[in-house]
């Protein structure tokens, strides 16, 4: 298949690192529109036709995928106005931005990654996470050494914690497990294969690998966020969301 990106879009980005100034941009948007944002539309368009047969509950929307060129710095060291990679997530339904696990990728001058799941949760849906694990094990164990898996983003990877966090059993069988603060999982390649016909194929290949840890992860949070049945709820304790 012709591969949505071309050299033209390594050859923007590396210029937009050169020149992180609105004013550049804004001289050169017209480029920005053809080499980038509109390749990223097109993969998102094949995506929602190919996503429905691997993850229909993940979101293939330019509303909702596609990320903004210009960096909020407000709260950043680095004022550089603009991002310099091309990039698009797909979200779980349904589940407030940040909280749920999801797919990802990105194109920059250096690399292009491909991946996903759930990175930086908020402390309460990472903790339904660890309870789920603790709960479940060896489920996530089985998931992430399962052969699709293993052969395509090889281990598990993410932030940990040098202990096992309070509230669990220093010696449970899932400790390794329940020390990570993210849970990730993905490939980082070079940069040309997203200009290449074999780039779309791998980012399939990558994801239908990832979707089952997503699909673990989203059912802790699934579980978390659905109301209690109203005979296990205390009457003067109404249930805590933590948001």
């Amino acid at each position: 298949m012709v591969p949505p990106f071309t050299e033209r879009t390594l050859s923007f980005l590396r210029a937009l690192e050169r020149n992180n100034d609105r004013e550049w941009f804004r001289a050169r948007k017209a480029d920005y529109e053809r080499d980038v944002r509109g390749p990223l539309i097109d993969v998102l368009g094949l995506l929602a036709r190919d996503l429905p047969s691997i993850a229909p509950e993940l979101v293939a929307d330019p509303k909702v995928s596609l990320f903004r060129i210009y960096r909020d710095t407000r709260f950043s060291a680095d004022k550089s106005p603009l991002k310099t990679n091309a990039a698009i997530v797909l979200p779980p339904r349904g589940v407030p931005r940040h909280e749920g696990a999801g797919l990802y990728f990105e194109v920059t001058p250096r690399w292009l990654w491909i991946g996903g799941g759930l990175y930086r949760p908020p402390t309460p849906v990472l903790r339904a996470v660890r309870e789920h694990i603790a709960d479940t094990h060896p489920r996530l164990h089985e998931l992430a050494t399962a052969g699709a898996f293993a052969d395509v983003v090889g281990d598990l990877q993410g932030d940990r914690l040098s202990r096992v966090p309070r509230g669990f059993r220093k010696d449970h069988p899932a400790a390794d497990y329940l020390r990570f603060k993210d849970f990730l999982a993905f490939r980082e390649l070079e940069p040309a294969l997203a200009t290449q016909p074999a780039f779309y194929p791998e980012l399939l290949r990558t994801f239908r690998a990832i979707v089952p840890l997503l699909r673990f992860l989203n059912a802790a949070i699934a579980e978390r966020r659905a109301p209690a049945p109203l005979q296990a709820r205390p009457l003067h304790s109404p249930r805590s969301s933590g948001l």
